[in-house]
């Protein structure tokens, strides 16, 4: 009978030991270059003219394919933190407004950059949204 009682406290006591593993996953985020005085190309667009990004302290500007664009932006190297105010533009006739309306509406979507050699990588979230690549008048300090 003791054998019993013995048996029964050991696999009581071994079961009320529960013991959890916590994995700590690494959100490391990579410090990203700053972006002032850089002009960008968007890579893979088949438009005629090519949409592009030019940063200066805290404005942006640029060409979507057809109007040029003028807006405000927020960045932050130390989290790769992307943020475009509004943004306003020209208001010519083009062949293809929806293509011009997508690529702004993308921009202001981003909330991330990462520098990927000499190309630039705007994300929402872990979304890939738009990909430029370093205009020739650029420098990029890595």
């Amino acid at each position: 009978m003791k054998k019993i009682f013995l048996i029964f406290g050991v696999v009581t006591a071994l079961a009320s030991c529960k013991t959890t593993t916590h994995v700590k996953t690494s959100n490391k985020v990579r410090v990203q270059p700053d972006l002032d005085n850089t002009a960008w190309s968007l890579i893979g667009d088949g438009q005629r003219r090519i949409p592009t990004l030019h940063i200066k302290g805290k404005k942006i500007n640029g060409n979507t394919g057809c109007n040029n664009y003028f807006g405000t932006i927020t960045t932050e190297a130390s989290s790769g933190a992307f943020s475009v105010g509004k943004i306003g533009s020209t208001k010519m006739a083009c062949p293809n407004p929806d293509a011009e309306q997508n690529f702004l509406s993308l921009l202001q979507k981003t909330n991330k950059y990462v520098i990927n050699g000499d190309n630039l990588e705007l994300y929402q979230a872990e979304t890939l949204l738009l990909k430029f690549h370093v205009a020739e008048s650029s420098h990029i300090v890595k």
